[in-house]
């Protein structure tokens, strides 16, 4: 395709294609897009510009979902993906709508916009204006650019919703996949299918590609861009590369068991039970320096949550379940994502002869997983236990907002900081700012999604940034900038 600016973007049709491209030895970027993300479609106006700035490098595309072969071959589980190559072999990768990030990546595997430029371009003016910058950056957090699970779109139709929640909860495991278990259409599909066979169980299954409806419509439900997606007792676990994972660690199979599901004897073809948390006994299988470790993390605060993922994105159903209900609760806790150390990860089943995730500890005690948490919710004892152990709900998010907005006399919420701003708005008010001669303090909002949605209701205003005086908002870009223009700024700020 030709790039609004003059470049060329290729669209890649096979691995075979791909390989030979790479061989060559040119430096080459390659975008992972969905039809269906509006991340991907926004991103993709930033790439072709791009590849007008640097015509020294290939510019090339994949439909992920359309070229399963290419995807798994670069791990690729999220949209926009893009994968840097340099002299034959991929150097870096970048997940997410992030278009400075994206020049810069750019300009490290192909050298400098012209003779004599920087070689890593502080931010992407010459090639796409503001309006395609802050809308990228928006669609990149409000989107799921990048898979962030999260409760289901409010505004779904209530039908559909229904009908999704009845297709996922039709069998104690479900999974929706390209195909069926005897003939799978894509190689993800066919990977999970052989999973659940190794370990034993029944599981329902559904064809997303005979019902375009259920298919886009799960996507949104759950907030999770790709297929296959396999459910546990209603929760999502994730896609293939989570439950392949799950299954080589032995994981998948706890999970099973914690959720009482019913495994096939491979003698008899009958089922019998496979139920009982635990399963692990003694800690005497850890080294002194790994329990001093997992004491250490326990200690780390009086609330900890073992999970997977973050807070913020979490990477399992179960692990987002007990995120959702100490948010409810009101209460801080820290979190330690077991995904990124193996280490952790393995010790803690051991030392805790709790071997499932998510793991909730109360000042050293481990309480459970999420389905003792979600009970002992219900049952108000959870509430009862974080008062004797002396953990105080922490303070409401509107206590938060306020405290911040009345941080500073001036106050700016924005993306990025003030030496370094993420979009071209927020860049803008800072300059008028410092024009001015103002002191201000500022938030970056990238950094805390429960700020950045809240702020929006809390202010009634929906876009960032947003600039606050005593307490009071004054507006944002438009705003500042026209009293700036105006010479009436600085008088507005100082009454």
């Amino acid at each position: 395709m030709a790039a609004a600016g003059g470049g060329t973007v290729k669209e890649v049709k096979s691995k075979t294609e791909l390989d030979n491209i790479v061989a060559e030895g040119a430096p080459a970027v390659l975008h992972f897009w969905a039809s269906w993300c509006e991340a991907s479609k926004h991103m993709d106006q930033v790439f072709s510009h791009l590849s007008t700035d640097f015509p020294l490098a290939r510019f090339l595309r994949v439909e992920a979902e359309e070229q399963p072969e290419i995807s798994e071959a670069h791990s690729v589980s999220a949209v926009p993906f893009f994968v840097f190559f340099k002299d034959g072999k991929a150097v870096d990768t970048l997940e997410g709508a992030d278009p400075s990030s994206l020049a810069n990546k750019v300009a490290k595997v192909a050298g400098s916009i012209r003779p004599g430029d920087s070689a890593a371009p502080a931010s992407l003016g010459m090639a796409a204006g503001p309006t395609i910058l802050e809308t990228v950056q928006e669609l990149a957090k409000e989107n799921g650019a990048s898979h962030h699970i999260k409760q289901p779109s409010p505004g779904m139709d209530a039908n559909l919703k229904k009908r999704l929640q009845q297709l996922i909860s039709s069998h104690p495991i479900m999974l929706f996949m390209k195909g069926n278990p005897e003939s799978p259409k894509c190689g993800f599909s066919q990977k999970l299918v052989d999973i659940l066979k190794k370990e034993n169980v029944k599981f329902g299954s559904f064809d997303i590609l005979t019902d375009n409806e259920v298919r886009e419509g799960l996507k949104k439900f759950s907030n999770w861009p790709t297929y296959p997606q396999l459910y546990c007792k209603g929760e999502l676990l994730g896609g293939s590369d989570i439950a392949i994972a799950m299954h080589e660690n032995g994981e998948l199979g706890q999970v099973f068991k914690d959720h009482d599901i019913e495994i096939i004897d491979s003698a008899t073809g009958k089922t019998e039970p496979n139920g009982g948390k635990g399963g692990i006994s003694g800690s005497s299988g850890l080294n002194t320096a790994t329990s001093h470790r997992l004491r250490g993390i326990i200690n780390s605060s009086p609330v900890v949550l073992f999970m997977k993922g973050t807070p913020d994105e979490p990477r399992c159903g179960f692990s987002r379940k007990v995120v959702d209900i100490l948010r409810q609760e009101n209460v801080k806790f820290a979190s330690f994502d077991i995904l990124t150390d193996d280490e952790v990860r393995q010790g803690l089943k051991v030392y805790s002869n709790w071997s499932s995730y998510p793991q909730l500890y109360i000042k050293e005690e481990l309480i459970g997983g999420s389905d003792i948490v979600l009970e002992m919710q219900k049952s108000g004892e959870l509430k009862k236990v974080l008062a004797e152990k002396g953990i105080a709900s922490g303070a409401t998010l509107e206590d938060r907002l306020k405290q911040l907005i009345n941080s500073s006399p001036v106050m700016l919420f924005i993306k990025g900081t003030p030496d370094a701003p993420k979009c071209g708005f927020s860049s803008k008010v800072v300059n008028a700012l410092k024009e001015e001669g103002l002191e201000f303090g500022s938030f970056d909002i990238l950094t805390d999604e429960e700020v950045r949605q809240g702020l929006k209701a809390f202010s009634n205003w929906p876009t960032f940034p947003q600039l606050y005086y005593k307490g009071e908002l004054v507006g944002g870009c438009d705003i500042v900038l026209e009293l700036h223009n105006n010479g009436e700024l600085k008088s507005t700020l100082s009454e």
